[in-house]
């Protein structure tokens, strides 16, 4: 029974990263994940004043509840989203001129919902190209606070920043919610806002934060639901075979967890225990009807194992994968018709219908996108031939990906 370890959770460690940056005092996070995304985070924060220091397994944050330690900074952003939507508002906190750019993967991703909040709130910043969009400049004097009213129908890390800000303003915050997309998210934002002191109250779409900062502390970072997904997959795939992820159990901050539901309505027999998961392949895998809104980062996984299934799986409200890392909708619909595959795709919906014949081998468009990746090798446990036009994007959040799995398809063989 292969036992798969996996890397901390990225959206925990940003989270993580942002609280201990603003907390007084000394914060020490345990088993963080190590990434590119994840270490542009942290050389940010640097780039910013922060100090931060890094061991294989904790990192030290020195909190500044004030702000940056600088007065001026320059901060790239790479690829990662977290980094460019927290960190901005962060900046805000300060006194202080930051600009911040990103990669041109980054550059697309929209950020206008929370720019216009952080507007909203008084803050002094211009998109320097195009509106919504980075390169973008930050002319803080510290955030008022006040009533904000936030479209997070694109990305609940709109919505997230702006939590992770309240504490940190004069007054707190106010924020009515228009639209939101992947609840779990906001969920574990407020969780670790707790962590660190802080007590979100929500009533209805609007939440509240109250002003006084955030409190150090010492957090362990579980692992990443997200990218456990694709080792579960592996499992339900391969008949007989079983994986088990420890850290990841009934207590898990993550909504991604919610992945191996949809496995078991599948076929998959999934046992959810208090410190780990396991799921064993059954030999069957069952067409079906899912709305992923919530665990929309699971999609792809989801979509690369239905040629399997012996029905069509149709995947619902997911629009907001269309402006992730790339259009994900597109990329999973083109990649599947590579491999022989009907599909069929809507504003919002992706739907896979298994053929007679099996799936052949071809090479995986990849778009830059670490996810389309790691779930098109799920799916080369069934179809040989299967390569990538760009493996190493899957340094984004798990640089050794292709090494551990390499090493569980061994295992599922033996």
């Amino acid at each position: 029974m292969p036992v798969v370890a996996i890397p901390g959770s990225k959206s925990i460690t940003a989270r993580a990263l942002f609280l201990a940056a603003a907390a007084d005092g000394v914060t020490t996070l345990v088993r963080p994940l190590r990434s590119d995304d994840t270490e542009g985070f942290a050389e940010g924060l640097v780039r910013l004043g922060y100090r931060v220091g890094r061991t294989p397994d904790a990192w030290q944050v020195d909190g500044r509840p004030a702000g940056p330690a600088l007065p001026e900074a320059d901060v790239y952003c790479r690829d990662g989203a977290t980094t460019a939507r927290f960190l901005p508002t962060l900046a805000a906190t300060g006194r202080g001129t930051y600009r911040f750019d990103a990669s041109p993967q980054m550059r697309r991703r929209p950020l206008l919902p929370l720019t216009r909040a952080l507007r909203d709130l008084g803050v002094d910043l211009r998109h320097e190209e195009a509106e919504g969009h980075h390169p973008l400049t930050v002319r803080a004097a510290g955030v008022e606070g006040g009533e904000v009213v936030l479209d997070a129908g694109q990305s609940s890390q709109y919505l997230t920043a702006l939590l992770l800000l309240g504490p940190l303003t004069r007054k707190g915050l106010r924020i009515r919610v228009t639209d939101l997309v992947s609840v779990p998210y906001v969920e574990i934002t407020m969780a670790m806002m707790r962590a660190f002191g802080v007590e979100v109250e929500r009533e209805g779409d609007v939440f509240v934060v109250r002003p006084g900062g955030y409190r150090a502390t010492v957090y362990s970072i579980e692992p990443d639901a997200s990218t456990a997904s694709y080792f579960f997959a592996a499992a339900a795939v391969t008949p007989g075979a079983e994986v088990t992820v420890p850290g990841l159990g009934a207590g898990a901050l993550q909504g991604d967890l919610g992945f191996v539901d949809v496995l078991r309505r599948m076929g998959a027999d999934v046992t959810v225990g208090a410190d780990a998961t396991t799921v064993r392949g059954t030999g069957a895998l069952h067409g079906l009807t899912v709305n992923m809104r919530d665990i929309s980062d699971t999609m792809p996984t989801l979509a690369a194992i239905a040629p399997f299934a012996d029905g069509p799986v149709r995947i619902e409200d997911v629009a907001n994968t269309r402006v992730k890392e790339c259009d994900r909708l597109e990329a999973c619909a083109e990649n599947l018709r590579r491999l022989g595959v009907e599909v069929a795709t809507g504003p919002d919906w992706i739907e896979i219908r298994p053929g007679v014949r099996a799936p052949g081998g071809a090479e995986i468009k990849s778009y830059g996108d670490h996810r389309v990746v790691m779930a098109f090798a799920v799916a080369g446990l069934r179809v040989p031939g299967i390569s990538f036009d760009d493996p190493g994007c899957v340094r984004k959040t798990f640089p050794g990906f292709h090494e551990v799995f390499g090493e569980l398809r061994a295992g599922l063989r033996g």
